[in-house]
């Protein structure tokens, strides 16, 4: 507890009160609101970048109330399909951050499941480099940090698709 004392009176002033003691009441060990914000996850901005298959997502986190701008449009207008929206929203879940950031995001390429999974690890890499010491554990436990990297097997010379022979005719 921090006590200041002050015994110098200025001479001739009536309306200066001697102030005698002065305490305070933060306790030795305590935390002030600012190291209590930055120690539980005062929303930070951060930026991620997304890959699967063929597309791309550029993420960036605001803190805010739990808007989503995708290419300049809401979520669900983006992703009208609810698997994707959860797919997308997942990473917020885990870490129990639902409206508190604000997502803009630019994606380009691939397909809608493509652009989804994309969308997931860069949102999942944006709060991860927003807060590494409460957020990475969680994140990588369920698997949101890794990339998936399989994509389309190319055709290959003399079959039909990819693996696809053509059928075999003894006679």
């Amino acid at each position: 507890m921090a006590e200041t004392t002050a015994e110098t009176v200025i001479e001739g002033d009536e309306s200066y009160e001697e102030i005698t003691t002065f305490e305070s009441d933060a306790v030795e060990g305590e935390y002030t609101s600012e190291s209590l914000a930055s120690r539980f996850g005062d929303p930070q901005p951060a930026a991620g970048t997304g890959r699967r298959k063929q597309s791309i997502a550029r993420v960036r986190i605001v803190p805010g109330s739990g808007k989503w701008k995708i290419n300049g449009r809401t979520l669900e207008g983006y992703f009208p399909n609810k698997v994707h929206q959860q797919e997308v929203n997942e990473p917020f879940k885990v870490l129990e951050l639902d409206n508190r950031y604000d997502v803009i995001a630019r994606i380009s390429g691939g397909g809608i499941s493509g652009q989804a999974g994309a969308l997931r690890l860069g949102v999942a890499r944006a709060l991860n480099e927003a807060d590494v010491d409460n957020n990475r554990g969680p994140l990588k436990k369920a698997g949101f940090l890794t990339r998936d990297d399989r994509a389309v097997e190319r055709k290959k010379a003399g079959l039909k698709k990819a693996r696809k022979a053509p059928q075999f005719s003894k006679r």
